[in-house]
């Protein structure tokens, strides 16, 4: 199983693909699409469309995995954020793909152990799960964060499943 992951944002949107062989997970490509924070609303967001459209037709993952937002003290910026994590799963459906969605807490207690861990602390078990995939940018290590996420739910339910 291949496995896109993302981390939404209005300037800076991570992506992850990861494969699972069994238990095995394997870092396939990562990076982080930059959108010009100049561009008007509606062309930030057809560039996050855009951008991950063009990662589903690259790699062909199987199914993908998104970060929900959480709410915060602006809900403006919540609005935004939500806007841009909507592109992202639009274009995730456009392509086919089943589109799974986890809290930052699921996405960190499958990865660290603890729903509680800090980006420091994902960082290092995705760099410990992921040897190749190098050094990486916050976006794209959370991005694989959700990919392995994905990994460990999608799997669970398909085994549960059978």
């Amino acid at each position: 199983m291949r496995i896109l992951g993302i981390d939404p944002g209005l300037r800076n949107t991570g992506w992850g693909v990861i494969e699972q062989a069994g238990s095995r997970l394997s870092h396939i490509a990562n990076g982080v699409i930059r959108i010009d924070p100049n561009l008007s609303l509606a062309a930030r967001l057809g560039g996050i469309h855009r951008e991950i459209s063009d990662l589903a037709n690259a790699y062909w993952p199987t199914c993908a995995g998104v970060e929900e937002t959480l709410v915060n003290a602006n809900p403006r910026s919540a609005l935004k954020l939500g806007q841009a994590r909507g592109a992202a799963m639009a274009a995730l459906h456009s392509a086919g793909l089943a589109v799974h969605e986890f809290s930052p807490r699921t996405i960190k207690l499958a990865v660290v152990g603890t729903g509680g861990a800090d980006k420091t602390q994902v960082a290092f078990m995705v760099s410990r799960l992921l040897p190749t995939a190098g050094k990486l940018a916050s976006d794209a290590s959370d991005a694989l964060a959700c990919a392995i996420c994905t990994a460990h739910h999608v799997t669970t339910r398909t085994r549960g499943a059978a």
